[in-house]
């Protein structure tokens, strides 16, 4: 047999081999048309999203944050649970809360979202689905009033809880573009199952969920529209699995101590804002793009704003590969190993958070380049622009010290400091609404 002949077989069979883990890390078992379709539309889409000038984006953002604290002076951090009048303390709470009337026009949310996922109305368009049922016993034919019967509908949702429950899905929720899960007004709980797969869709919104101890489950055949169903493979147990995705927006939500990730965001999917959430009690919590292999995620961009960064978590608070991420105004207040990490030359721009540093002596760094030495990512630009470095926390930066925006200075808005951190975070995580009071 001839050295080309060898040649040809092996490259053959790494074709194979790529083609099983990329399928394998889809979920998807059965790789049919209708799959083909959505990745090639969502390809699309995502390329369309990919916005040119990133800097605009995080000035944008940076100028509501300011506009939001004009005449405010307050700095100081209030430990406990707030139980004052309603406070809306950053420009996408401002957008919305605080009005009694917040349950008669729930919609209103789908025009507050501010960074990259800006312009993502979810279920805008469409009518209200009430979900009455917190079964999840048939993944195949879901029944109607369920959450998973709300989902996989293929037109515009405001999906809508009639009551506090507790959720506990049977395999990986997948959902279908153009919609929003609304937990506003109860208490709804997404736990001891399965957790929420946003795989090749757009536009969504997901907000004011609790999403606790999600476990990965075995897979097997499970509906993921009205008109198609396939074979699944094993769940990874991961709270929120973003794969292809463009228009995404997770705002108010309440994470904790699931067996994977917190939120994976994966294989081109950008156009994502990561806001007002509250984290806890979990090892690997934010991952941005899977593998260093896969280059296409360089069109990733997501903003994380405003959230807590809170007791127990460890590390990927996020980790980042290949994109531009603007990590703005988050209150971090203490972690494992390390907060920011990436590798493959990550763009990351960390404006204005507060980072309380663990005591350990050894996890004091802010930031961890993995599996790259410094002759490669000193090029990378990693800025810290604002930061509040608290107990020791320090952040190695890195790249060209004469970088500069495409923007002139003057278009340029700087974040608000660290010091305010405490202040546009306090109110992270689910909330707890009721109807005809401010929320």
């Amino acid at each position: 047999m001839t050295i080309m002949k060898v040649s040809s077989i092996v490259f053959f069979f790494f074709i194979l081999w790529s083609c099983a883990l990329t399928l394998r890390a889809q979920h998807i078992a059965e790789y049919d048309d209708v799959w083909l379709k959505r990745s090639q539309e969502a390809e699309k889409v995502a390329l369309e999203a990919y916005h040119p000038n990133p800097d605009e984006v995080t000035s944008h953002l940076n100028n509501h944050v300011h506009l939001a604290l004009q005449g405010s002076n307050s700095t100081r951090r209030n430990l406990g649970k707030y139980r004052g009048p309603c406070l809306a303390t950053n420009p996408i709470d401002r957008c919305w809360r605080c009005r009694k009337d917040w349950a008669k026009n729930r919609k209103a949310l789908a025009g507050c979202v501010l960074g990259f996922g800006r312009g993502t109305i979810g279920g805008k368009r469409g009518n209200y689905y009430v979900v009455t049922d917190a079964s999840d016993n048939d993944v195949v034919n879901p029944k109607p009033g369920t959450l998973r019967h709300a989902v996989i509908q293929q037109r515009p949702l405001w999906i809508i809880f009639a009551h506090s429950m507790v959720i506990k899905l049977s395999e990986e929720l997948i959902m279908t573009s153009d919609k929003t899960i609304d937990g506003r007004g109860n208490q709804v709980h997404i736990a001891g199952g399965a957790g929420i797969t946003i795989q090749f869709i757009k536009n969504v919104i997901i907000h004011g969920l609790r999403i606790h101890d999600i476990v990965p489950r075995p897979g097997g055949l499970v509906r993921d529209s009205v008109s198609h169903y396939g074979f699944r493979g094993r769940s990874d147990g991961d709270a929120i699995s973003i794969f292809g995705s463009s228009h995404i927006w997770l705002d108010h939500l309440s994470l904790w101590q699931c067996t994977d990730g917190l939120i994976d965001i994966i294989q081109g999917s950008t156009a994502i804002t990561i806001s007002n959430n509250h984290f806890t009690h979990h090892d690997d919590v934010m991952l941005f793009g899977a593998s260093d292999s896969f280059s296409g995620d360089r069109i990733m961009q997501i903003t994380v704003a405003f959230n807590h960064f809170g007791k127990g978590l460890v590390q990927r608070l996020p980790r980042c590969r290949w994109g531009y991420f603007h990590i703005v105004n988050n209150d971090y207040t203490g972690w494992g190993i390390y907060a920011i990490g990436g590798s493959q030359n990550p763009t990351i721009i960390s404006q204005g958070n507060r980072f309380y540093a663990p005591p350990n002596l050894a996890s004091k760094e802010v930031t961890k380049r993995e599996y790259t030495n410094i002759g490669i990512w000193k090029s990378w630009t990693w800025r810290s622009e604002g930061d509040l470095l608290m107990n020791g926390a320090y952040f190695i930066p890195s790249g060209s010290l004469s970088w500069r925006s495409p923007f002139s200075h003057k278009e340029m808005i700087k974040a608000r400091p660290g010091t305010y951190a405490s202040r546009l975070t306090r109110m992270a995580g689910a909330l707890d609404c009721r109807v005809n009071r401010p929320c």
